[in-house]
Formats: structure tokens, C-alpha cells, sequence
């Protein structure tokens, strides 16, 4: 029996336990992959050649479940940024780390600070790799940390350069815990932040979290300018506070810059 054989027969055999309802969503994803403004639900069944109340079904349960966007102006749906967090995740974790490392290394050398890598994950930070600083008392946390948004520098460079309508969307679902007397805990607040964060390029975080931690981070951007993660550098508010902001936000820039060339 020749290789191609023995794959036919084990994709006949696995047919049988197929669920086409999973199935029509999978063909779902696929199809709206190449409709980045969008598609409505009766394009969506006849380009695919499913009934409408299918297409529908399988369209507001994906949206409910994070993996679409929809916009109530045009009810038409599209891609969220989900898969690409799971995918992150998965294998394609691997390659981005590998890509960064030696950004990473190049970033902690010209602060002295710890710095880290980290990717957006349903209404969470995650850090993916960190190169730590060689000073004494210095800044770790393990790979897999999550964070939340709203009180972190890199989680703030990440939502600050979403597109409108998924930072609206991300917005409307995050919680804003109160973690030290400088988190921002409204909306208002944030929303204000996060143009700052725009017009500068660079996100702070002023001991929001930990009282005395202080970080700088930027976000890392695909051609189309959609953050595909962040880098940031974190240590004490002796070393890097308020006067070392600008000055440490222009060189995280510039690292971030390097990575997005790379990355495309």
C-alpha cells in the first residue's frame, strides 16, 4: 500500500465522525479570512452554499464566543483577533520568541532593565519570553503570566493601536480592578489613555499594578498596522519613573520598529 493510499483511507474512515455544524463553522472562518471589511450573513451562505438560518447560527455563535466582530451598522461579521491569540499559543509562538530574542537582548542592554514579549489573549496579556536585567534586584515573571489590560504598559500599547470597532468591542468587556491608587478604573480614563498612547507610540505603566513597578512598552505591528504583540521593559520606579519615559519610550520604539520589519 503506497503512502497516498493508506492517507485516503484514513480521512474515508474519519469522515464517518465528521460534525457538520463544526464543520460549516470552520468553512465559515476560512471563508471571512479573506474578507477583511466584512461580509454579511446571506453573502456568507450563498457563497458557501448553506442555508441562511445556518449561516446565521453559525455566525452569532462565533460572535459570541469572541472569534467574529459585528457591525450593528451593516450587520456583516468579520474575523476578531482571537484565533490569531490561540495561534500564538500554539506553534506560531515558537517562531515570533525566536524572532525577538536577540530584539529582546539588544532592548535590556540599552536600558538595563528586564525586557519582555508578551501577546493579547480574550481580554488578557500574556508574556511569551523575557530576557531579564543583570541588575541584583530586578524585574522576572514566568513565561505563561497573564495580565490584565488595563494597568499595564503593554497591555495599553495593545489595545491603543486595535482597529476602532475590536478596541470598542475589547473595551466594552474588560474589567477595570482597582489594583493601586494609580490604576485607571473608567472607562473615560482609559479611553483618553489610550489616544495618548496612540499619539506617542509608546504605553506607561506608573505603578499601576505594583506600587513601585514601573514599565515602558510599544506595540509590535503587521504591514496593515494591527498589533501583532508588544515589547516592554519593567524595573523599579528608582530606576525608570516619570523623567526616564520619554527617553526610555523612544528606544522601545525603535526595538519595536526592528521586530515589525521582520515580521512584515
Amino acid at each position: 500500500m503506497n503512502i497516498s493510499t493508506a492517507k485516503s483511507r484514513s480521512a474515508f474512515a474519519f469522515a464517518r465522525y465528521h460534525v457538520p455544524n463544526l464543520a460549516r463553522a470552520l468553512r465559515v472562518l476560512e471563508f471571512l479570512a479573506a474578507k477583511p471589511e466584512g461580509c454579511g450573513v446571506t453573502e456568507i451562505a450563498s457563497q458557501l452554499k448553506i442555508p441562511v438560518n445556518s449561516a446565521f447560527r453559525v455566525a452569532a455563535t462565533l460572535f459570541d464566543h469572541g472569534y467574529l466582530l459585528r457591525n450593528d451598522g451593516t450587520s456583516t461579521y468579520r474575523l476578531s483577533r482571537k484565533l490569531l491569540s490561540l495561534g500564538y499559543q500554539a506553534i506560531d509562538e515558537a517562531g515570533l520568541v525566536e524572532t525577538s530574542l536577540d530584539v529582546l537582548r539588544h532592548l535590556r542592554d540599552e536600558t538595563g532593565e528586564t525586557a519582555m514579549l508578551a501577546v493579547l489573549a480574550h481580554q488578557e496579556g500574556i508574556v511569551i519570553e523575557q530576557v531579564p536585567a543583570r541588575h541584583p534586584f530586578r524585574v522576572t515573571v514566568q513565561v505563561g503570566h497573564r495580565f490584565p489590560m488595563h494597568s499595564s504598559a503593554p497591555g495599553k500599547a495593545l489595545l491603543a493601536f486595535l482597529p476602532g470597532a475590536e478596541r470598542h468591542e475589547t473595551l466594552k468587556h474588560l474589567r477595570l480592578a482597582r489594583f493601586t491608587a494609580k490604576t485607571i478604573t473608567t472607562r473615560l480614563k482609559l479611553e483618553r489613555e489610550l489616544d495618548a498612547v496612540r499619539r506617542r507610540g509608546y504605553a506607561v505603566d506608573r505603578g499601576e499594578e505594583v506600587d513601585g513597578l514601573c514599565c515602558v512598552g510599544a506595540p509590535v505591528l503587521n504591514h496593515r498596522g494591527h498589533p501583532l504583540a508588544a515589547i516592554w521593559v519593567t524595573g523599579p520606579a528608582q530606576r525608570l519613573g516619570e523623567p526616564d519615559f520619554d527617553r526610555v519610550g523612544a528606544i522601545v520604539k525603535k526595538h519595536a520598529l526592528t521586530l515589525s520589519r521582520r515580521l512584515g
